[in-house]
């Protein structure tokens, strides 16, 4: 969810950046499958990210949430968030999403560059919309998220275990900090910003 360093003039939490700059790189990692009966106003909100296999446009990055409204024109906005310790600052990444293809099956295309699109596939999702399992177009980019800062350790141990058995490397993951006292609170407002 970049860059930044290279791409001053883009934040750096701009997920997915490195491979939407390959137009049409809007597919599902091989042998992989996104999820069926899709509700996008169920997935519709915040989800934090527990999980992640790390790159530079979110390295160091903490308190990482994700969060996705419906655009007057049907079309979704992304709104990622992220706080980097070490500068002791907020990061930020604004781009559009819509599906892929058919609305029904978790699978769609994000952008954060204009025309240039990536691949987002939900490849495992309760049926209560409170954990995920998110891939790129490959299986360099793979995110667990919850609604909640937390996952209990079954839930999380059985993503780890899908994932495994669908070949993502899961013993690159990184587990991300949600804890609120590494989180600090905008303008005093008592709600943590991320």
């Amino acid at each position: 969810m970049l860059l930044p360093s290279r791409l001053p003039r883009y934040p750096r939490l701009t997920w997915l950046a490195p491979f939407t700059l390959l137009a049409g790189c809007t597919g599902v990692p091989e042998g992989t499958q996104p999820v069926g009966d899709f509700q996008l106003d169920q997935y519709l909100g915040q989800w934090y990210e527990i999980a992640r296999l790390d790159h530079g446009f979110e390295e160091g990055l903490e308190c990482v949430t994700a969060e996705y409204t419906r655009r007057a024109d049907g079309d979704i906005r992304v709104v990622n968030r992220g706080y980097d310790p070490a500068k002791g600052s907020w990061e930020s990444a604004e781009g559009h999403a819509s599906f892929a293809g058919d609305p029904s099956v978790g699978h769609l295309k994000v952008s954060f560059f204009g025309p240039f699109y990536a691949g987002y596939s939900v490849l495992a999702l309760d049926e209560s919309y409170q954990h995920a399992l998110v891939a790129g177009p490959d299986r360099d980019y793979l995110w667990i998220l919850s609604r909640d800062p937390t996952l209990d350790e079954p839930t999380y141990t059985a993503l780890i275990s899908q994932a495994r058995q669908l070949e993502f490397p899961v013993d690159e993951l990184i587990q991300v900090t949600q804890d609120p006292d590494a989180c600090p609170r905008a303008g005093g407002s008592g709600k943590p910003r991320a």
